[in-house]
C-alpha cells in the first residue's frame, strides 16, 4: 500500500475483496511498533458482526476504498483479536500465516530498561 497515505484517512472508507465484493468499512488502523507505517486495519464486517484484520501491504488504497487482495470468506475467517488494543508479536504472526504472507523479519529483543540485548551477561 502507498506509505504516504495518512492512516487516518482510511478510518470510515470502504472495504472491498478481490472480487469487487463489498466486506465493510475500516474501523481502525494499526501501525508498526518499530517504524510507525501502518500495517493492520480492521474492518467492521457488518452491523452486528465483529471486526476482521485485513493487511495493509499488499491491500491497495484506490478511489477513496481499500481493495484487499483476498477473498470474502478468508478475511472474515480472520482469528479475532478485538479492536482498541495493540496486537502483540504473536497475534500479528497468527495474521500474516492465516493470510499466507511471509512475516517481516524479526528485530533483536531487548531489555527494555537498559536497551540491551535480552539475556547478555552483565
Amino acid at each position: 500500500m502507498q506509505t504516504d497515505i495518512d492512516p487516518r484517512s482510511l478510518i470510515g472508507r470502504k472495504a472491498f475483496d478481490r472480487t469487487g465484493t463489498k466486506i465493510g468499512t475500516v474501523d481502525e488502523v494499526y501501525l508498526d511498533d518499530a517504524t510507525g507505517v501502518p500495517e493492520w486495519a480492521a474492518v467492521r464486517t457488518g452491523l452486528f458482526s465483529r471486526d476482521a484484520f485485513v493487511p495493509l501491504e499488499p491491500s491497495e488504497f484506490v478511489e477513496n476504498s481499500l481493495r484487499i487482495p483476498f477473498d470474502r470468506a478468508l478475511i472474515k475467517d480472520a482469528p479475532d483479536f478485538g479492536v482498541g488494543r495493540h496486537l502483540s508479536p504473536e497475534q500479528e504472526l497468527q495474521l500474516y500465516r492465516h493470510y499466507g504472507l511471509d512475516s517481516p523479519p524479526e528485530e533483536p529483543a531487548t531489555d527494555r530498561d537498559f536497551g540491551r540485548l535480552a539475556g547478555q551477561d552483565e
